[in-house]
């Protein structure tokens, strides 16, 4: 974990192809190589990369008293410090932001990941007892501006307030498109990490509790009752099965996508054509990606109810 720590700070989520896997031993020559590629800029907070690790190494320090361990988990909360917008955001990449890696990033719970992290920093419990006094102060404000970041980019649609979208333009808060199958859209999935993180907020403001129900409302509104997503099996099929959405009158699911203006349930492949139906995204992104899920279910169902209970009164 320590030789794949770059100069910057944070860590990379692969090395070219292969996905890191901290449970293989490094031969010498792959230590000599990771420690001269440490100026690569592919540092990141997707796929759990960089919060995993100063996770990891804060225990490991705790279990170790190992000091080179504290030290690389404070140095990896530098960067993520130094990685967030003033406006509160935090992209997906970081020092390299081309593409789409300069967005704001809630896509798969990015931006959310490193913000109760860094809520956990200020909190100075267990693991977290030994970071550097100076570095709980700056995350603090850290998370302060993420919330502010948070309650800006809540999605207005026709002047109500909404839901969220999984990228937004870092200069102008607006949704953004990244890959091609990941238009501007209200997400299903991405919406239900963030409301869960607003929930935390111990005496939360007017301000935070309108976020959130008007989140949940709107979570309530879209939800796509009497159907159910399976993987069915399908010799036909490249690789021997196929995922597909059918009725069931027990189970109710959200889609991942909704268009900005509609609410209506969207299904994009790799051409980006908006499509109705995930019958119609071809078979690699169908089988690939989530596009239909029960995110929401326990947000619904537990959280937000003992949520309500215990700050609506």
């Amino acid at each position: 974990m320590l030789y794949y720590q770059r100069l910057d700070g944070g860590w990379p989520k692969a090395i070219g192809e292969h996905k890191i896997d901290y449970n293989q031993p490094l031969s010498a020559v792959q230590k000599a190589t990771l420690t001269d590629d440490g100026g690569r800029n592919d540092a990141t907070i997707d796929n759990n990369a960089t919060t995993h690790e100063i996770t990891y190494l804060l225990h490991a320090f705790t279990t170790t008293s190992n000091p080179a361990y504290r030290k690389a988990a404070e140095k990896g909360i530098s960067y993520l410090l130094k990685m967030q917008y003033p406006n509160g955001g935090f992209p997906q990449f970081y020092p390299d932001l081309t593409g789409y890696h300069h967005q704001i990033t809630y896509n798969d719970d990015a931006m959310i990941r490193v913000l109760r992290l860094l809520r956990t920093i200020t909190e100075r419990k267990g693991d977290y007892a030994s970071v550097d006094q100076n570095l709980r102060l700056k995350a603090q404000q850290a998370v302060e501006r993420g919330i502010d970041c948070i309650l800006k980019t809540q999605y207005v649609q026709h002047g109500k307030l909404t839901a969220w979208c999984a990228q937004y333009d870092e200069k102008t808060l607006q949704p953004a498109k990244a890959r091609n199958f990941e238009l501007p859209s209200l997400s299903g999935s991405e919406t239900v990490g963030i409301v869960e993180f607003l929930m935390q907020i111990d005496n939360p403001s007017p301000e935070v509790k309108r976020a959130i129900d008007s989140a949940v409302a709107w979570l309530q509104e879209v939800k796509i009752p009497g159907y159910t997503i399976k993987t069915i099996k399908d010799p036909k099929q490249p690789k021997g099965f196929d995922r597909v959405i059918e009725p069931n009158a027990s189970s109710t699911i959200w889609a991942r996508f909704y268009d900005l203006e509609t609410n209506k349930p969207i299904y994009v492949g790799r051409n980006s054509e908006k499509k109705n139906s995930l019958a119609e995204i071809e078979y690699e992104r169908r089988t690939g990606y989530g596009y239909a899920g029960t995110w929401p279910e326990t947000l619904l169902a537990k959280e937000y109810p003992a949520w309500r209970q215990k700050w609506e009164k």
